[in-house]
């Protein structure tokens, strides 16, 4: 599916020529005033400067994660994303099994929202949708309602386009200098929660 980014979000068209809005421009308004107050508080410039070196770091875990399950060679970008990777290496080795897809554009009707899903694969032995995710201090499970809300429009997504359904949600966190962190939930503990706000965003922007 191509992606388009526009003044509201970015958006995908899907096989059938609609266009929807990505998972995350539609969780991207959870948290959205407390991320213009910081960047007030630190200035334009510091935050633009933080936000792109998590935006870089992220991009390049992302890489060495989906190399590394598809059995390429690892190279490391650069000393901070690869300690992160080596840093749940193990986590996926003991969990992580029979992958289904990686990195592929998902899109669904029902919810009018398409986005690329991570991974999707068994973690301790059950269908899972899987998200890689990486931070600069440990995360409090309340911080991160719009990870579960992704991962549980994901399995949405993957139910609708192939007919298996997926009720686990499984956020990985690398956390630099720290322990990495493994959070699991269910789809239907916080479906809801991204439907609301699916209909929040069609309400403010008429898409």
């Amino acid at each position: 599916m191509d992606a388009s980014q526009e003044e509201i979000g970015r958006f995908y068209k899907t096989p059938t020529g609609l266009l929807y809005p990505s998972v995350t421009t539609i969780t991207g308004q959870l948290g959205k005033e407390g991320i213009l107050q910081w960047r007030k508080r630190v200035g334009e410039k510091e935050a633009d400067r933080i936000s792109s070196r998590a935006a870089d770091r992220g991009t390049k875990l992302h890489t060495l994660c989906e190399d590394y399950i598809n059995n390429k060679p690892i190279e490391a970008k650069d000393f901070v994303s690869y300690d992160m990777f080596a840093s749940i290496k193990s986590t996926l080795d003991e969990n992580l099994d029979n992958v289904h897809m990686q990195e592929v554009p998902l899109y669904s009707d029902y919810l009018q929202t398409a986005g690329r899903v991570d991974c999707v694969a068994e973690w301790e032995g059950k269908l899972s949708i899987i998200d890689f995710k990486s931070s600069s201090k440990p995360k409090y499970r309340e911080w991160i309602q719009n990870y579960f809300m992704q991962a549980a429009a994901y399995a949405v997504m993957y139910e609708e386009l192939t007919g298996k359904p997926i009720s686990k949600l499984v956020i990985v966190v690398a956390v630099e200098n720290d322990s990495p962190q493994v959070f699991i939930e269910k789809r239907d503990d916080h479906i809801n929660g991204f439907i609301r706000l699916r209909e929040k965003y069609r309400e403010t922007y008429g898409r």
